[in-house]
């Protein structure tokens, strides 16, 4: 099982950015898919987006579509998510996750191994 530390959430303010960092510590990072989810006080942990092991598929939530950006760099076995135009609505922590395959999903059961989660905060 791959163990994985989020970091760079914080305060941002409407229509700013922010970039998250998942770091993986394990072999063979590029076997894993790998997702983002987050959830918000009170509600379900969501799907954001998700990247296969090359780095060369990816899948965005509707709600976040064409604003963020998921991203991997296998030799760095560190995973991103750039997060763009924000909106209140995009406060949760954010949760990254690894799956035991290079085929990606949106699937909360598919994905074996997550972080501690960071927090973000969009204010209005």
């Amino acid at each position: 099982q791959v163990q994985l530390v989020e970091s760079g959430g914080g305060l941002a303010q409407t229509g700013g950015s922010l970039r998250l960092s998942c770091a993986a510590s394990g072999r063979a990072f590029s076997s894993y898919a790998m997702g983002w989810f987050r959830q918000a006080p009170g509600k379900e942990r969501e799907f954001v987006a998700h990247i296969s092991g090359s780095g060369r598929g990816t899948y965005y939530a509707d709600s976040v579509k064409g604003r963020f950006t998921i991203s991997r760099d296998n030799a760095k076995n560190t995973l991103y998510l750039q997060m763009n135009s924000l909106k209140p609505e995009d406060t949760a922590v954010y949760y990254c996750a690894a799956r035991d395959s290079s085929w990606p999903s949106s699937k909360r059961a598919d994905f074996g191994s997550w972080g501690q989660g960071t927090q973000v905060t969009v204010s209005s």
